[in-house]
């Protein structure tokens, strides 16, 4: 593991690197992009597609500055924002590390870091409160292909 990296767990300080979650990668149906990205990053990557840079100059960056990182963006969210709603037709999800007791075969409960993906819509109804008293990390962003396809620019 990498010194200072995420190896360090359970009710201790999580460190993130510069590079940790910055990073793009692809499957037959999604779209995964790390939430260190900022949508400057995004539109100079040469490997991200062509049609979510467009959306992203279109319609998200209506509401939003360029040097907003995904992570940053996606935990202050709001339903009343228009990159929400174009995030909503992406059929989005956001992968989060969030603050979870997890049992022990010998001893009591203990609090670790446990990974989930989650709709964009459960994200964005968890009060700012709520993300702060449960250590929520936001991972990484999930974008449908298909939603992709159908989306017109």
């Amino acid at each position: 593991m990498p010194e200072g990296g995420a190896g360090r767990r359970y009710g201790k300080s999580v460190d993130y690197r510069d590079d940790d979650f910055k990073y793009y990668m692809q499957d037959a149906g999604s779209l995964y992009l790390g939430a260190r990205y900022s949508y400057a990053d995004i539109l100079g990557h040469e490997m991200i597609s062509f049609k979510y840079k467009s959306i992203v100059e279109h319609y998200i960056l209506k509401d939003t500055d360029p040097e907003t990182t995904l992570e940053s963006q996606l935990y202050y969210m709001t339903p009343d924002q228009f990159s929400y709603r174009t995030y909503l037709q992406l059929k989005a999800r956001v992968k989060i590390s969030i603050l979870a007791q997890k049992k022990k075969l010998f001893g009591g409960p203990k609090i670790g870091y446990e990974s989930r993906v989650v709709k964009l819509e459960e994200l964005v109804q968890m009060n700012l409160a709520k993300k702060k008293q449960c250590g929520l990390v936001i991972q990484e962003l999930v974008l449908s292909k298909l939603a992709l396809m159908a989306f017109n620019v």
